[in-house]
């Protein structure tokens, strides 16, 4: 019985099937055969010998239907897709790279692990956007020369749970996050902590880049008040305070783009630090503040560029300075006679200085730290403050009422109770005499 084997070509096959028979029939030589299918004589004669031999069979690539010796294993991608759908579910390719290399032990290049996925019909979290011109600002040349800073609401605790704003910055030379927080709302304890830890760890930038801010800067279209009139200038916002007396000077963006930087790092945790977080099970703001700073860490590790000038450019604090003292609310006070400020809910006693001068009458600075500890600075002295004792209040003589068991000598005679008061007199009605004006007509009057 004659069987029939059904043989698939694809068009390269169909394409040397067509050449090949036009050669056996004597329509083209091989070396014709070579020039119309780009390939070297000595291929054109294998292929010939194997067509003779095979059939159409023999132009089928021989590695059709056979696995790779490189193939990753099916128990593996397996593997892969099922982490990919459950535990790193919402993670990017790149990022799940590196979560499957550091907890799973899975060291699979990001191109095999998005063609694994891709085979098992599993879409990318994040598609790729088509490439737009920019025109990219070129990076300062030295690290600390320039801080981006901004603050960023977003459920970083997952889609069931609120908002929280990470405040944050970013060195514009390296790519470095320094420092970061997360607080409810976008505020000036979230950058005074970001302040404070840069401060910290690498000392102060040249200049801080933000956008235009009301935690930065005053607004500008209000009447000016008569104090600022008088001084010639804007008053400052706490921020910015806190930036001039660091002696670091403060830009203001007009746009999002121009700012662009610290953009982009939102773009990237987003996507990374949620991840992250959840695969941790928090769901707190602080569990989360314990969480970032290792993974600030590990980000700087992966994403941090070295800088053009390896000199860096961060400035130490200036002798006198501290960032507890300089990075929290400044509210200025005079003291009063009995040295003491006033302070909302009571107030605070000032302790006695060294050399035992009063403090009355003295303008100083009351600070409210980020730890809640209250200080006073006046003249480059600083120190920390208590609550005053209460008000005794002014002591009044009260009316006794009458004889009181805790006073028997009224009882006694010894002192005299206090007399009562007099009846009030009998009022007698008083009528007009007979020849008073009331009592006669209006006509009558003045005749």
């Amino acid at each position: 019985m004659e069987t029939r084997e059904t043989i698939t070509l694809d068009a390269r096959a169909q394409h040397r099937l067509y050449v090949l028979n036009h050669v056996l029939t004597g329509g083209l030589t091989a070396e014709e055969a070579a020039r119309v299918l780009h390939l070297s004589i000595r291929q054109v004669r294998r292929l010939l010998r194997r067509y003779r031999a095979d059939g159409s069979a023999g132009l089928v690539h021989g590695n059709r239907d056979r696995t790779p010796a490189h193939r990753i294993p099916e128990p593996i991608r397996d593997r892969v897709v099922e982490l990919a759908t459950t535990t790193y579910a919402g993670v990017n390719h790149t990022h799940l790279a590196e979560l499957l290399a550091e907890w799973e032990g899975l060291e699979l290049a990001e191109r095999t692990l998005r063609r694994i996925l891709a085979e098992a019909s599993v879409r990318p979290t994040r598609t790729r956007r088509p490439p737009r011109h920019r025109s990219r600002r070129e990076r300062m040349a030295r690290e600390g020369q320039l801080l981006q800073v901004d603050g960023s609401r977003h459920r970083w605790f997952g889609p069931d749970l609120g908002y929280a704003t990470l405040v944050a910055g970013i060195d514009d030379a390296t790519g470095r996050v320094p420092g970061g927080t997360f607080r409810a709302q976008e505020d000036a304890v979230g950058y005074f902590t970001t302040f404070a830890q840069t401060a910290d760890r690498h000392g102060l930038p040249g200049a801080v880049y933000s956008d235009r801010h009301g935690i930065f800067i005053v607004e500008q279209n209000r009447a000016p008040t008569l104090a600022e009139q008088l001084a010639g200038k804007r008053s400052l916002t706490q921020v910015g305070r806190a930036l001039d007396d660091a002696g670091v000077a403060w830009i203001g963006a007009h746009s999002a783009e121009a700012k662009g930087r610290v953009e982009r790092l939102w773009g990237t945790l987003q996507d990374r630090l949620v991840a992250e977080l959840r695969l941790a099970g928090i769901a707190t703001i602080e569990a989360a503040n314990a969480f970032l700073p290792g993974f600030l860490e590990r980000h700087n590790m992966r994403f941090a560029v070295p800088a053009a000038d390896p000199e860096p450019a961060w400035r130490p604090w200036p002798a006198g300075l501290s960032s507890d003292a300089v990075f929290c609310f400044h509210y200025p006070r005079r003291v009063g006679r009995d040295n003491t400020v006033s302070w909302p809910g009571g107030d605070l006693a000032l302790p006695r200085r060294s050399d035992g001068r009063s403090w009355a009458g003295r303008s100083v600075v009351v600070q409210e730290r980020l730890d809640g500890s209250l200080w006073v600075s006046h003249d480059g002295l600083c120190v920390p403050v208590r609550p005053a004792p209460a008000d005794a209040g002014q002591l009044r003589a009260r009316r006794l009422s009458g004889p009181s068991e805790d006073r028997p000598e009224l009882d006694l005679g010894l002192l005299a109770p206090a007399r009562p008061p007099a009846p009030p007199a009998e009022r007698r009605a008083s009528r007009p005499a007979a020849d008073h004006p009331w009592r006669r007509r209006y006509s009558e009057r003045g005749r």
